[in-house]
Parts: structure tokens; sequence; C-alpha cells
């Protein structure tokens, strides 16, 4: 059995605690210190009690409070190399424990196995996650433009997704605050995932054990719980799966713990 939490998810920060007997294991750190342990006391964990921090890739929102953390309480912190010299070159983290992996490789946190792969996204190798314990899996879906064939492929035995649903595709072309390049960017190959896009994907991987999925990542102004939901919902309907669970993670508080595999 895997136990998840998602302690934040979207554009200002995102961190998700998964847990699995005496393992306990952060991917991505992307909140502030204070905040980032504040949210682990309130779901029952002391950041000494951690046993890692996975990264996805090397962007603010994921990353923020990796060097506060990783000093503090002597964690190691995986990421793969690319990721790790960015990290590095720009001055934001001096790590004292990387622990480097690389992309399709599996490596193990304690009782938990982590298959990283590569993601199309505007960072320097960002990359998603499958976790397994035991007959439990959990995938791991944030910041990318489209799905590749390679990447549906890793995920579809997956039963929990975490996936992105950063925007409305309405709401980003009326957004008043952002010029027109940056609405390119997010919309390109190797952007964010429209609300859209990510049902689809959802729904094409709902062929095979998947029984929940939470969205996530949703931009503050571009989109709201009740349209990414919404979307999901009628997706996994019209592909006769109605019975899959939707939740949404939010920014502002941690979401309820939920278990991947049976108990």
């Amino acid at each position: 059995m895997l136990d998840v939490t998602i302690l934040a998810s979207g554009s200002a920060g995102n961190a998700t605690l998964l847990r699995c007997g005496s393992t306990h294991v952060l991917i991505d750190a992307g909140l502030s210190a204070r905040q980032l342990s504040l949210r682990l006391e309130s779901a029952g964990v002391e950041t000494s009690a951690l046993d890692g921090i996975v990264l996805t890739h090397e962007h603010g929102d994921h990353t923020s409070a990796l060097r506060v953390l990783a000093s503090r309480c002597d964690v190691p912190v995986f990421a793969n190399r690319m990721t790790a010299a960015a990290l590095e070159a720009d001055g934001r983290c001096n790590i004292p424990r990387w622990q480097l992996f690389s992309n399709g490789a599996t490596f193990a946190i304690g009782t938990l196995t982590f298959e990283p792969f590569q993601v199309p996204h505007d960072a320097a190798d960002p990359v998603g996650f499958v976790i397994r314990n035991g007959d439990a899996s959990f995938g791991v879906l944030t910041d990318l433009g489209y799905a590749t064939a390679s990447v549906m492929d890793r995920l579809r035995e997956v039963q929990v997704l975490l996936i992105e649903t950063n925007y409305d595709d309405a709401l980003l072309q009326n957004d008043t605050k952002r010029p027109w390049s940056v609405k390119q960017r997010i919309q390109s190959r190797h952007g964010h995932l429209s609300n859209v896009a990510a049902a689809a994907i959802a729904g094409e991987l709902s062929a095979g054990p998947l029984n929940r999925i939470v969205v996530g990542h949703l931009s503050r102004d571009c989109n709201t719980p009740e349209l990414a939901i919404g979307c999901m919902r009628n997706h996994l309907n019209q592909r006769g799966r109605p019975e899959i669970e939707v939740h949404c993670a939010m920014q502002e508080s941690i979401s309820p713990t939920f278990g991947v595999g049976a108990r």
C-alpha cells in the first residue's frame, strides 16, 4: 500500500508526499521551506523523517525549498544529471547529497521504486514518474506540453494518476495579464497541458487499471477546479468509465491522504 498526500499543486508551488511504512519521500519541494515544513507537520510528518526529495525538474515552483531542506535535514536529493547541473549552475542550490538517476533506469528509496521517464517541457531534462510498491502503482505527470507515445506506454498500468490540467483554453485566450508570447509558450509542445489535452490522455489510459485521477497544477487565473474536473469527468464518461474517481489538488491547502493499491 502506498499513501499519497499532495501538499501543494499549482503554478506557485508543488510538493507531493509519499508514505509506505517507514519510508517518507517528497516529490518536488516548490514551497518556502517554512510553508513546506508546516504542511508536512499537518500531514503528520517531520522534515527530519524524510528519506529523500525526488525532483521532476529545476523550475522554482518545484524546487524553492530545496536548499534549506537539504541542508537542515541532510536529506538526499534525487535528480537526473542535467536537472542537478541546472540547479547548481544558477547558484540556487548547493546540495550536499545529490543522488543522480538516469531516465529510464529504476531506482529505489526504502520500499518504493521510481521509474523516471522524459517528458517534453521547457526545462533542462524534465521527467515524470511511475512509483511502485508491490502491486500499487502511482503515476506523476506534471509540466509537459503533450504526451509522447513513450509517456503513454509508461503510464498504461498505473492505478492512480496525478496529471496537470494547467489551463482552460477559453480562459487563457481571454486572459489580459499574459502577453501573446507567454500564451504561445504555455500552449506549445514544451509548455503545459490544457484541460482537454489532459482529459484525452486520461481517457486513453482509462482502458487500463486506472481507478483514480488527481488533476493539478491549475493556473490561478486561467482555470478553475470545476472546469478541470468537469472536462475530465466528461471524457471518462464518454469512455465508459464513470466509476473512476476524479479529485483536484489545490495550491492553498493539502489534499486528503489517499491510498494506492489494496489494503
